[in-house]
């Protein structure tokens, strides 16, 4: 009876994605490639907190991700255990619309670098990071796992989302094929600590918590924001990111990708009032229309992630606060 009890419950847990092998050894090597990165610095920073102290971390003047005889040599020599891939050429619109060819080709080389260097060093886990910007512009919302590749994708960022699908897509074919225990996150859009603030690669927040503190410092009558200031986003505080990629790899075996946010969203122009408000900024707002607005709604369904027992835990004002704080703070040094 007893015995088949556990192989009952041996067959839930696998069904439901669940780990059975328990959190990650305190001594264990880990790699955060991407380290210096808004989301690989808060898994840096969330590892720290926890214990961990046997991290690998490497500059891109160190390792270069895209180079494939560099990353053998990496694995050889360093021999990780564990791997979080929060490694990305990253932009806004205006960014991926001017490089696309760097933004498809750095993220596949970096993808199947990575991924395929994994499984030749036989690490125990590798998570990978995608984003909810590959879902197709046009998903049913709020967006579920399933909807990836049912549609066109976002014309303004799909070279970016075509090499992450490929990530996504490599971590379950290894899954599938070799039994690697390869899992990935879809986290909707990030900010937090650590972001960068360079207008013309920045995303939404950055960019305009950048421009609300130049204009409130420069005394600046109006603040221009691209696009109608229509479009619903959903945004996530990245230590919350960093928190759900320590549980995934403690606790998440599955070898579909989980959404990761918060299951809320607001418009555009919501956005830029709460900042400028927090700022402290007293100028008129201006939306340019005729910028483009990128994907009209982005709304992921978490409720995968929220039944297997994880939740963001920072309200987006919370968040908001922290990251202008950190800003004013870093703002001679930050990126931009």
């Amino acid at each position: 009876m007893i015995r088949h009890i556990m192989h009952c419950f041996f067959v839930w847990v696998v069904i439901q994605g669940i780990s059975i092998y328990g959190e990650i050894e305190k001594e264990a090597k880990i790699w955060i490639a991407g380290h210096a990165g808004l989301a690989g610095s808060a898994i840096v920073r969330a590892l720290e907190a926890r214990g961990y102290h046997n991290l690998i971390v490497k500059t891109h003047g160190e390792l270069d991700l895209t180079d494939s005889a560099a990353v053998q040599a990496f694995y050889a020599q360093e021999k990780p255990e564990y791997v979080f891939v929060a490694a990305a050429k990253v932009g806004g619109i205006l960014a991926n619309s001017t490089f696309p060819v760097e933004f498809i080709d750095q993220n596949l080389a970096i993808a199947r670098n990575v991924i395929h260097g994994a499984h030749q060093s036989g690490v125990k886990k590798l998570l990978f990071l995608g984003s909810s910007c590959i879902y197709p512009r046009d998903c049913p919302q709020p967006i579920c796992e399933e909807y990836l590749l049912t549609g066109p994708l976002e014309k303004t960022n799909e070279w970016y989302a075509v090499a992450k699908i490929a990530g996504l897509k490599l971590c379950q074919a290894y899954h599938q094929q070799y039994g690697d225990r390869f899992i990935s996150l879809m986290p909707t859009n990030l900010y937090g600590p650590g972001d960068n603030f360079e207008l013309t690669q920045s995303h939404v927040i950055p960019a305009l918590i950048r421009k609300f503190v130049d204009a409130k410092i420069q005394n600046l009558p109006e603040v221009v924001v691209w696009g109608s200031g229509r479009p619903m986003r959903e945004f996530l505080y990245v230590e919350d990111l960093a928190d759900a990629a320590i549980w995934a790899m403690d606790a998440y075996e599955g070898s579909l990708w989980l959404n990761v946010g918060t299951g809320e969203d607001l418009s555009i122009r919501d956005v830029a009032i709460l900042i400028a408000e927090i700022v402290g900024y007293c100028g008129q707002i201006v939306f340019d229309s005729s910028k483009p607005d990128g994907t009209p709604r982005k709304l992921l369904d978490v409720s995968k992630i929220r039944d297997l027992g994880w939740t963001a835990k920072t309200p987006f004002r919370e968040g908001l606060e922290k990251t202008i704080a950190w800003y004013l703070e870093h703002k001679d040094k930050a990126r931009q």
